[in-house]
């Protein structure tokens, strides 16, 4: 096998010199730059965007961590162990396997399961304040809230083949793949703990090629030290390998186990080994969060309930200003215009929708998160600037260019409404868009997977209308576009007031 090149080792930390840590981050396809932009913006590092899409890495100190914690266009965290970004991989499968497995004991180790250690203990800060503060165990709701019409919550890219977990007692399923172990999806789609549920392990980590690493006391103070518990995740992209992500979770995983004498454990683990295959870029993690962290938000769910970190995306990419009044006009479970009101506190947040339900739903949801901004700190406790309306939204009950933005996730015609529906929906809405909205600065950010409904609709309203960005995002499996307006400066027509 030809050398494989590293890259993003940074090697044993200097005694005295600060903990640095090289930090891997999923997040929606397509909204990779945005992501970068934030981690930017909010943490000072420069980003670089993987080839494998749907994922950033960037490097901070460990004192980062918990900022880190609190982007809001992450899903999924993981510390880096080792990048190499041309990997030579053996065309015959056993010689590449057994290369796989060779590798688990060159990599350094070391630093990143100190990371995992530090960002266990601010894990175990925030279970135990969770515990304190829960009001309501009732609402936190297991649904699958994957995206707009995609079901699973995945983070899929366009190439994705399969993606394995646990080293032993594998089990075939009719997934993906014929031989991926049974309950296994992606990475984002494991069907994940709340975190007041999360493993917590105290004491020393100690790393190395010759004595396996063991946790100290347990948090129920227990003086014997207990081997850790793991599991390897595998997700690989790319035609050109010669084994199964199964195959290679398995054989690197019997290789880890072998190297530091856990215990491997698929669903009851404390750390979560990742190996990422994507051609023949192959990176080497260890895992930060057990549940992603797009699900801060929602706790009532509806049946295309969208990702917080998706509706992140969509409301910075219309660049909200303060004083803007933001509407959502097909709200759903009010994933938008809760983001909005979170990370836009000086705009004006309105959502509304045709379907009662739905309105309920938001409303709830809202609720949720003002009880969650009470149960941090009461005594400051404020309310959010957003409301919740059912209305037409054919029909708006608003004042003709009262409105600077609107954000919404139209219907994809799958499972709300219909394509051919959305033949006569989509022009009235993006009319009735353009009445609402200020002429000249108004502009739109709308996310729809029936793309071809939508560029119809759109060349019937150019007078109102014209496309500024399009962003190709993965939205659980289904290929949809975010396409940024931008409010010409023509006035639209006066609407007959209801009275």
């Amino acid at each position: 096998m030809a050398e494989a090149e590293a890259a993003g080792d940074p090697g044993p930390a200097q005694e005295g010199a600060e903990l640095a840590a090289v930090i891997g981050a999923t997040v929606p396809t397509g909204f990779e730059q945005t992501a970068a932009e934030e981690v930017r913006e909010k943490l000072g590092s420069a980003s670089r965007i993987s080839r494998d899409r749907g994922k950033i890495y960037f490097e901070v100190p460990v004192r980062s961590l918990p900022q880190v914690h609190r982007l809001r266009s992450v899903d999924n965290l993981f510390v880096v162990v080792q990048e190499f970004k041309d990997y030579q991989f053996e065309q015959n499968k056993e010689d590449a396997l057994k290369h796989l497995e060779d590798l688990v004991k060159k990599l350094p180790w070391t630093n990143p399961l100190k990371v995992w250690e530090l960002n266990n203990s601010l894990k175990k800060k925030k279970t135990k304040r969770k515990k304190h503060n829960l009001q309501n165990p009732a609402s936190r709701e297991k649904l699958s809230d994957g995206g707009e019409e995609g079901g699973a919550d995945r983070n899929t890219t366009d190439d994705q083949e399969d993606c394995a977990q646990n080293p032993v007692a594998v089990e075939p399923t009719g997934s993906q793949d014929a031989e991926t172990p049974q309950g296994v999806t992606s990475r984002n789609g494991v069907e994940e703990e709340d975190d007041i549920e999360q493993p917590d392990v105290k004491g020393g980590v100690q790393a190395g090629s010759e004595s396996g690493t063991k946790a100290g006391d347990s948090e129920t103070g227990e003086g014997e030290g207990k081997v850790l518990r793991f599991r390897v995740t595998c997700n690989r992209a790319g035609d050109k390998h010669s084994f199964t992500s199964n195959e290679a979770a398995r054989d690197f995983g019997g290789a880890v186990q072998e190297h530091f004498q856990w215990k491997a454990d698929m669903t009851n683990f404390d750390v979560e080994v990742l190996l990422n295959i994507h051609n023949n870029e192959v990176v080497v993690g260890i895992a930060l969060t057990e549940e992603s962290l797009h699900r801060r938000n929602i706790t009532h769910f509806g049946p295309t309930t969208l990702r917080s970190t998706l509706a992140y995306g969509m409301l910075r990419l219309c660049d909200p200003q303060p004083t803007d009044i933001i509407v959502d006009p097909m709200c759903g479970t009010g994933a938008i215009p809760i983001e909005g009101a979170a990370e836009w506190p000086n705009c004006y947040h309105i959502a509304g929708d045709n379907s009662p339900q739905a309105v309920k739903r938001a409303a709830n949801n809202i609720c949720s998160l003002l009880r969650k901004n009470e149960s941090k700190d009461s005594s400051t406790a404020l309310g959010v600037p957003l409301d919740v309306i059912q209305w037409d939204i054919c029909n708006l009950p608003l004042r003709t260019g009262s409105v600077d933005i609107v954000v919404t996730d139209m219907p994809f015609g799958k499972r709300i409404g219909s394509k051919k529906k959305n033949w006569d929906l989509y022009p009235a809405c993006l009319m009735e868009m353009g009445r609402i909205c200020t002429p000249g600065t108004g502009r739109a950010v709308l996310l729809t997977q029936d793309k071809k409904c939508f560029a119809k609709a759109l060349s019937r309203v150019g007078h109102v209308w014209r496309r500024a960005q399009t962003v190709w995002v993965n939205v659980g499996g289904l290929h949809a576009a975010v396409y940024l307006l931008r409010r010409t400066a023509e006035r639209a027509e006066e609407r007959r007031p209801f009275w």
